[in-house]
């Protein structure tokens, strides 16, 4: 995730503010150096960051916690609104007929994004279309067919055709019943003046309501450039985030965002079409600091339920957080986590979670993938009904019996078996919750959401603002 070294790291400077109800010199200097190191490590400009750091230090040191409020939530609450104040608003890009036009280097991810972006639309009820213009990159075609059938939406390309503005112009008539146009073009190693030539024609031929310059998290530095030459060619209006399930850095995407002065329109989260978020500021600086996202949090259970079929009596998400489960539980509920996404994104959204509870586990907590849950599931079809009931029983004997019933090797099932004693102690980390404040959080996720004071109260009394 974007910056995500930030969280862990600033969290531990300010855990040691606890108990203080004012804060020194000393002690904002420590959180702003924090800060400094962590995002200018993240390939964040340095002038973006030295204004950050001023701006927060002034008002640490000039403003009085509100009545109640310790030193340590105070300055907390600061850093969230300026890093909010930072990567600006949400592009807007309202609920209507309108054409995008996507931008930017090969390799950043745009054919992805295309299809991506064009599947989020058409959950908001929108009929979209992507038209593939890129006759540059063997195999563009062929890939932006193939992500557009996963994602169900109309898809335009002429693999027989070298002009892309004649696909542009073709595609836009075809597809003239769609809601949403969005015209993915070519990209290059780097900003020829060919590229520019040919995006600006394309440009021209489809005239865009909203230009996005797409962007790899690991851009780095060179984004200034990039974003820079794009803007002054074609005007850029947003910029997408790519690759962000991976160890990118992301920093770079500010400096676009800062270049151009744009702001953040989507950030995309793994390889399936349904990897992508729309941005919104404040929950994802909450996230970053820890402070949870339940708004996405919510999205991500709606997305499960309907990719079930809406059969709530198969997995309810208060179940997710019991910590109380069988193999059998386990089953069910991997395959729900796997449809709302990789395991550390998700406890990321979950207020008291997204920091240092997730620093302590094993990576292979987090290791929810299709891949390993297809073995566990041949491993689980091996078991007796007492075993999956209650796997703690299960000894080397029945390993051995297992292993063979499956196939597989003895490794195998005792990776499954570690597995679960591991996500059991991961939800376990819910216990702390009281009642109340349990049904509180699944209350707002059923409504989408709440606000960053509600969501600072979570987590055993442990919330930033609580």
């Amino acid at each position: 995730m974007v910056l995500d070294n930030l969280g862990s790291s600033l969290r531990g400077t300010l855990d040691k503010l606890q108990g203080k109800s004012r804060l020194t010199e000393e002690d904002v200097q420590e959180v702003v150096k924090e800060i400094q190191r962590s995002l200018l490590q993240a390939d964040v400009e340095v002038d973006l960051v030295m204004g950050l750091s001023d701006n927060i230090k002034e008002r640490a040191l000039e403003e009085d916690p509100p009545g109640g409020t310790s030193a340590r939530d105070h300055v907390l609450r600061i850093v969230y609104e300026e890093m909010v104040a930072l990567v600006g608003d949400s592009t807007d890009l309202p609920l209507e007929s309108q054409t995008v036009l996507l931008a930017g280097l090969q390799g950043s991810g745009k054919t992805t994004t295309a299809a991506k972006i064009a599947w989020w639309f058409s959950k908001k009820g929108l009929r979209p279309a992507v038209i593939q213009t890129d006759t540059f990159r063997p195999g563009a075609y062929e890939q932006a067919k193939e992500m557009c059938e996963r994602a169900e939406v109309t898809f335009y390309g002429d693999p027989d055709t070298e002009d892309p503005v004649e696909i542009a112009r073709e595609g836009m008539a075809v597809t003239e019943e769609a809601d949403v146009h969005i015209v993915d073009t070519a990209g290059r190693h780097g900003l020829e003046e060919v590229l520019i030539d040919e995006i600006e024609a394309i440009e021209r031929e489809v005239n865009p309501d909203h230009n996005l310059l797409v962007l790899d998290a690991a851009i780095g530095q060179g984004a200034k450039e990039q974003a820079r030459q794009f803007d002054d060619a074609i005007g850029i209006d947003g910029v997408t985030i790519t690759k962000l399930d991976g160890t990118a850095k992301g920093g770079g995407a500010l400096t676009a965002v800062n270049e151009t002065d744009s702001t953040i329109a989507f950030l995309g989260t793994g390889e399936t079409v349904q990897d992508v978020e729309r941005f919104e500021p404040s929950g994802f600086i909450s996230r970053l600091l820890g402070m949870g996202d339940l708004q996405q949090l919510a999205e991500r259970v709606e997305r499960a339920m309907a990719d079930t079929g809406g059969e709530e009596e198969d997995w309810d998400p208060e179940d997710m957080l019991s910590g109380q489960f069988t193999l059998k539980d386990m089953r069910k509920q991997m395959q729900a986590m796997n449809k709302m996404g990789p395991l550390d994104q998700v406890m990321d959204m979950i207020p008291g979670l997204g920091g240092g509870i997730k620093d302590q586990l094993p990576d292979d907590a987090m290791d929810v993938t299709q891949d390993r849950l297809r073995v566990f599931e041949i491993v689980m079809d091996s078991m007796t009904d007492r075993e999956l009931e209650n796997p703690r029983s299960v000894g080397a004997s029945q390993v051995r019996r297992i292993a063979r019933g499956a196939g597989t090797t003895e490794e195998r099932v005792r990776e499954l078996l570690e597995q679960h004693r591991m996500m059991e102690r991961t939800l376990n980390q819910f216990q702390g919750m009281g009642d109340a404040d349990m049904q509180r959080m699944m209350k707002q996720m059923e409504q989408g959401g709440g606000d960053m004071g509600e969501m600072g109260n979570m987590g055993g009394g442990g919330g930033p603002f609580g």
